[in-house]
């Protein structure tokens, strides 16, 4: 029989049971349920036993007070995704892939701020101290005045850092933690919860900046209950395809600056080298286009990427043909078949299509459509598209081509890194050394493509 003090979380989701079953009603995931006690605060530390209770005190919109400036580490990708530097006082909760590169980031960021004059304290609970000295030596870093502690108990690591003034705390990881104040073992729903919350407290009530990281599942969501992702400032999260060297950095939410930033990395012996220009990274150094191939002048954040789309378009051995894409969304790509089959009369209902964002890039935007499908008829026509040509447009499923944002700024890139030609929709842009070829409908694309006619 449950106990009347007892409740069940499950360890997968957060979601709390009035009693034990086998199976999470609300995930689906098997014995992940774990009976935790109800005595215990919400919280990881008991609060403190007050005479009476105080009102609250309301504010208005208007300040006098400046914002306080926010602290450049000196990792200028990680601070152009933080939205320009990392506010005081604010929670960040940084998520990646076993073995990507979440520990190197982060002390890189760490040891540049200490070099730069800021104040470090970097707390791992997976690693002793002596192994994230050998990275540091190995990284060039070891002489950077980061305070270095080995430590997992709650209450040991915030009655240090309420005693001594830090600017950057960083906690690698989040599930290593555990509070005293509840049973349940580290790594479990009730002790993310609490010990990010705790965090979370002691950065609001001006105390540092806390960098958290945090584990990731099979499916690459945020290990533990989802309500820590709400309680931090920012979100962030950190991939890699394997076998490229290439690191992303993105903000899923960000409070303080903006969501659609993405800093490039690459991964090297010595740890991680920042990319200024990914465009030149992601295009490669072949000097002719094969049929297939489409460079598409695409808009990440603030700044304009060049990447390459490829495509392969053959003869299905089976009776069902086969749709893969990577990089790209699955659902794009079948809506750009049907409109390239109902309007161009080009069908591939017995073609296997494959397609790929080559360098490990994830494309989001849907002006990526006309690259898309310039990449298919390229392929299925074995008509190779010019060296120096870019592809940028959406495609609406009556084949008409609609205009996209920043025009400007792709075409300054495409012109920066020595393109001379720009297949789009028909735009108001002129004199940017760039010969723009603009079109209305997609089946105009099939004609030009199929003629060489640009």
């Amino acid at each position: 029989m449950a106990r009347d003090n007892a409740i069940y979380v499950c360890q997968s989701c957060g979601a709390v049971h009035g009693k034990w079953s086998g199976q999470c009603s609300a995930c689906g995931q098997w014995n992940s349920i774990v009976e935790e006690s109800r005595s215990a605060p919400p919280g990881a530390l008991k609060p403190a036993a007050t005479s009476r209770t105080r009102g609250l005190q309301f504010e208005t919109l208007q300040s006098d007070t400046p914002e306080p400036p926010r602290i450049i580490t000196g990792v200028a990708e990680f601070d152009r995704v933080c939205g320009g530097g990392v506010v005081p006082g604010s929670a960040l909760l940084l998520s990646g892939d076993p073995g990507v590169g979440k520990s190197t980031l982060l002390l890189e960021v760490a040891a540049k701020a200490a070099l730069a004059g800021r104040r470090v304290a970097y707390i791992s609970g997976e690693e002793a101290v002596e192994q994230i000295r050998s990275r540091a030596r190995r990284m060039g870093f070891e002489k950077a005045p980061v305070e270095l502690a080995s430590a997992t108990a709650l209450r040991e690591i915030l009655g240090t850092l309420k005693r001594e003034k830090f600017d950057i705390v960083i906690v690698d990881s989040i599930q290593t933690l555990w509070s005293d104040a509840h049973e349940a073992g580290p790594g479990s729903v009730t002790q993310v919860r609490a010990c990010a919350s705790e965090m979370v407290r002691l950065a609001k009530s001006g105390g540092p900046a806390v960098v958290l990281v945090g584990h990731v599942t099979k499916d690459g969501q945020v290990a533990g209950p989802r309500v820590v992702e709400h309680m931090v400032d920012a979100v962030l999260s950190f991939e890699g395809e394997r076998g490229y060297p290439f690191r992303i950095l993105r903000a899923g939410k960000n409070r303080f600056g903006a969501t659609d930033e993405i800093g490039v990395f690459e991964m090297g012996d010595s740890g991680l080298r920042e990319v200024s220009n990914p465009s030149a990274l992601f295009l490669g150094e072949g000097k002719d286009r094969a049929p297939g191939a489409a460079v598409f002048a695409g808009i990440e954040g603030s700044r304009p990427v060049l990447v390459e789309m490829q495509a392969l378009v053959s003869k299905s051995a089976y009776g069902t043909p086969r749709r893969a894409v990577v990089g790209w969304d699955t659902g794009r790509l079948a809506m750009v078949l049907a409109v390239l089959e109902a309007r161009c009369g080009i069908g591939f209902g017995d073609q296997d299509v494959y397609l790929n964002v080559a360098g490990g890039l994830r494309i989001n935007e849907p002006a990526a459509d006309l690259a898309a499908a310039a990449a298919l008829i390229s392929s299925a026509m074995d008509m190779p598209l010019p060296q120096g040509c870019v592809v940028f447009g959406e495609i609406s499923l009556s084949g008409e081509l609609r205009a996209v944002g920043r025009a400007e700024a792709r075409l300054r890139e495409a012109q920066k890194l020595g393109f001379d030609q720009a297949l789009s929709p028909v735009l108001t842009v002129k004199d940017k050394g760039v010969k723009i070829t603009g079109i209305s409908r997609l089946s105009e694309a099939v004609e030009r493509i199929s003629q060489n006619r640009y």
